[in-house]
């Protein structure tokens, strides 16, 4: 089946429309950063570069680190930009941008998020290094797409809605495991996460500044939910949506952060810069195995 211009528009370069990046630019290892400007921080750490690519917030590189072709894309903030990027990531891999046609072949992808996150129990220290086995969407971007039910954690949600007591006017949430050849790689290295991934920064994450919540209790609920032996670990902003569309278009994709703060004793490191570029070592390395 062709997919319409309207549906998947190409820039007359050859290249997809917000990524500005062309099918032979992408490599099968991606990892993807919020901020544009930490795409940068990968120069030294690669012993050449193909190609840079800048359009908006999406920034890109590809290049070879430890033997090995990866490219590095900045998303910016928020999921709905993680509906672009794996949407357009899939697209560059597995459609034939001549014939509009998907191909044959799937290219499977390995993706991952690297970024900063806030702890939300007292016994993760600022600093640490969480991988999201799990993601938490509350954000409901997967609710969209069809079968969502089929990728995500059913049992999990019940439980979680009944004991946070949702509220009836968000976006019913959902939980959607990592990919597990990620989840190898990083386990004996992280903390095992259990990850809400907010639709903000602010009243999303529990944080009152003039505006009272419609959760007010959300932070003590969240930390206080158990399903088994899982806790929620820590918040950030994208991962949900990386786990959620990669599971359904078939890559593996996971999400790692450096904990910047902690909810529960309200404290948080602004210099961090040098645990993030400690965790960007860390994931070239496993991603490189």
């Amino acid at each position: 089946m062709r997919i319409p211009e309207s549906e998947l528009i190409i820039n007359g370069d050859g290249s997809v429309f917000h990524l500005h990046i062309k099918p032979e630019q992408l490599a099968d290892k991606v990892i993807l950063v919020g901020d544009p400007g930490r795409v940068e921080l990968f120069r030294p750490r690669f012993s050449s570069i193909e190609s840079e690519t800048a359009s908006r917030e999406f920034v890109s590189m590809t290049g070879f680190a430890h033997g090995e072709r990866f490219t590095v894309l900045s998303t910016g903030i928020g999921t709905d930009n993680i509906d672009i990027v794996m949407t357009e990531l899939d697209a560059l891999a597995n459609v034939d941008f001549k014939t509009r046609e998907v191909r044959d072949r799937h290219r499977r992808l390995t993706v991952l998020r690297i970024g900063t996150c806030g702890a939300v129990q007292p016994d993760i220290p600022v600093g640490s290094y969480i991988f999201s086995h799990i993601s938490i969407g509350c954000d409901g971007l997967l609710n969209w797409y069809a079968d969502r039910d089929k990728i995500a954690l059913l049992d999990f949600e019940e439980a979680f809605k009944a004991h946070v007591h949702w509220n009836k006017h968000l976006p019913d949430p959902y939980f959607v495991r990592a990919s597990d050849k990620l989840i190898h790689r990083f386990e004996d290295c992280t903390v095992r996460g259990m990850t809400i991934s907010a639709s903000g920064f602010y009243g999303p994450q529990g944080r009152v500044v003039r505006q009272p919540l419609a959760m007010p209790d959300m932070i003590a609920d969240f930390e206080s939910f158990r399903f088994g032996d899982w806790r929620i670990t820590n918040f950030e902003m994208e991962g949900s949506a990386l786990a959620g569309l990669a599971a359904h278009l078939g890559h593996d994709a996971g999400t790692v952060c450096c904990a910047i703060a902690n909810r529960h004793i309200k404290e948080a490191n602004t210099n961090y810069r040098g645990s993030v570029e400690g965790l960007l070592d860390l994931s070239l390395e496993q991603l490189a195995k």
